[in-house]
């Protein structure tokens, strides 16, 4: 992976982990280092990925034909899960951990088995899944009004922050396409979708990222999970908030704020 000599992935990477210490955000590093490209952007992430301790799984980003159109890329981006991002169901979060906190519903995958390889298919995915379930997504940019290019966001760990997930079930017999998604708010529904808002397919796009991770080696293990791409925008929360994730066949997922 080719990185631009004047961009010091670890100087970027200790950049970032301050801003999450300091829960300050910073200006996009692209303002500063306009060489940052994707796979600069990428060594950053896997510096952060090293020092982050065990992980639990992988996410992935914009998966929206129509997002990635207005931004101007071709293909999704990815990013890992560390086991610090995980919080249990009914556990409120605590937004002053946060800098700018917004949440999104998710179609969430638990593999049964390693995958990996550069041919694997949306097939390969459902297979080698022991079950699916609702999730929500915490996003929290280290970037100022979550202000970034893709190269800035894919450094940033694709604004990972915490997540949750709901009791998985099942994926047979499901088409994870169709599923009707409606997500609230304080009791008023924010938006609504279905599975096919991932690249037409939550498992295709599980499918890309698993073969992308193969030019470095890596894969999925039995035990991760991965979070198949935001299926609506996400909203900003704070204290007091509610949001509600319901997927059609996999049950609904609350999750508090304080």
């Amino acid at each position: 992976m080719s990185i631009d000599i004047n961009i010091d992935a670890a100087e970027l990477a200790a950049r970032l982990g301050k801003s999450v210490a300091d829960r300050t955000a910073i200006e996009q590093l692209s303002d500063e280092f306009p060489g940052l490209d994707l796979a600069a952007g990428y060594a950053v992430q896997r510096v952060l990925r090293e020092g982050a301790g065990p992980l639990v799984g992988w996410k992935l980003g914009v998966t929206s034909r129509a997002k990635q159109a207005q931004v101007g890329v071709t293909s999704p981006i990815y990013g890992f899960l560390p086991g610090t991002a995980v919080l249990d169901v009914g556990a409120p979060l605590d937004t002053s951990a946060l800098i700018q906190p917004r949440c999104e519903p998710e179609i969430v995958f638990v593999m049964g088995r390693d995958l990996a390889g550069p041919h694997v298919t949306a097939t390969d995915v459902l297979a080698a899944s022991a079950g699916v379930a609702v999730g929500i997504e915490v996003l929290d940019s280290r970037y100022r009004d979550y202000r970034f290019t893709m190269a800035d966001v894919v450094a940033d760990n694709t604004s990972a922050g915490r997540f949750v997930v709901g009791t998985p079930v099942s994926p047979t017999g499901i088409d994870l396409r169709l599923v009707g998604v409606v997500f609230e708010k304080n009791g008023e529904v924010v938006a609504t979708a279905s599975g096919a808002a991932s690249l037409g397919h939550p498992a295709s796009a599980v499918a890309w990222m698993v073969r992308t991770m193969a030019a470095d080696g890596d894969g999925l293990r039995a035990g991760d999970v991965v979070l198949s791409g935001g299926l609506t925008a996400a909203v900003p929360v704070g204290p007091g908030d509610v949001v509600v994730a319901s997927i059609d066949r996999l049950g609904t997922l609350e999750l508090g704020c304080k």
